[in-house]
């Protein structure tokens, strides 16, 4: 059986050392049988750094940096949070991080403060294009300003995490270079509009990801996500992905791994139908 690739986790989080002991026996397990690569998600300063010291520890694990929404607005000096991000991202190629993120806005909660999300999030953007960087985006409930903030950066490409937007918003994201990743949501039967959006999206512009520990597939539900549960969510999108005949139910990594492919030693973002001025492929590691 073909190894999957987990285009977006999170294995520094507390739960894994609650309900496992700890990340690195699961990891050196799922190396071994399931599982070929993992992006490991950062969300502030300090787990950033954490992502980078286990890329270092593991051959087929990569990091990205950066600041979540949620977790920037905790932060008291956004700008000292900011330029801590950016002396990571000056030896990115060093430390295998592939991407900046994940960044964005979420608008779930009450006390939200718009106003920070947007400011950090912009410096973020600016940020991955004076570095040539991918991002990786965060969208809870604000699909219209978080397109817009895109779209006034035409310079940057990467994927929106865990998507959660209309069809036709990704038909839109993908004209414009953009790549579309869905989690174990893409099972639950309260999804109709996460399944039409896999319908709509071309299947090179698909990625599978776990956000482990975290939108466990059915029928693990609500238990620890981890990266060798990625096969639910990828038989889910190929059966009904319109590109695929029903019998096909798996996506290969071949498949998958448009954004972040793989190939002997490099990782990649590929960006077809951008601008002239673009270079054809954006490397991540070399």
């Amino acid at each position: 059986m073909e190894k999957m690739f987990d285009s977006h986790a999170h294995y520094y989080d507390g739960r894994f050392a609650r309900e496992t002991g700890g990340s690195d026996a699961l990891l050196g397990s799922l190396f071994k049988t399931d599982v070929c690569g993992i992006v490991n998600i950062g969300t502030d300063p300090e787990n950033s750094r954490q992502v980078v010291e286990e890329a270092a520890r593991w051959q087929g694990m990569y990091a990205t940096v950066g600041i979540h929404p949620g977790d920037g607005q905790r932060l008291a000096d956004i700008d000292a949070a900011l330029a801590e991000i950016e002396e990571l991202l000056k030896d990115a190629k060093g430390k295998k991080i592939v991407a900046l993120g994940e960044i964005g806005f979420d608008y779930h909660y009450d006390d939200t403060d718009r106003e920070k999300q947007a400011y950090f999030f912009e410096k973020q953007l600016q940020m991955a294009e004076k570095y040539g960087m991918p991002v990786v985006i965060h969208d809870r409930e604000a699909h219209g300003d978080s397109f817009d903030a895109v779209c006034r950066h035409p310079n940057v490409a990467g994927v929106f995490h865990s998507y959660s937007g209309s069809a036709e918003m990704a038909r839109d994201l993908v004209r414009r270079g953009w790549y579309i990743s869905f989690s174990g949501v893409v099972t639950f039967k309260n999804a109709p509009k996460v399944r039409e959006a896999v319908a709509a999206t071309p299947l090179d512009r698909i990625l599978i990801e776990t956000d482990a520990p975290y939108l466990a597939p059915v029928p693990h539900r609500g238990k620890l996500n981890h990266s060798g549960q990625n096969r639910s969510s990828s038989s889910d999108c190929a059966t009904r992905s319109k590109q695929l005949p029903r019998e096909n139910t798996t996506v290969s990594p071949s498949m998958l791994m448009t954004v972040m492919s793989i190939q002997p030693g490099i990782l990649r973002v590929r960006r077809p139908g951008v601008r002239s001025n673009f270079p054809k492929c954006v490397k991540f590691i070399v």
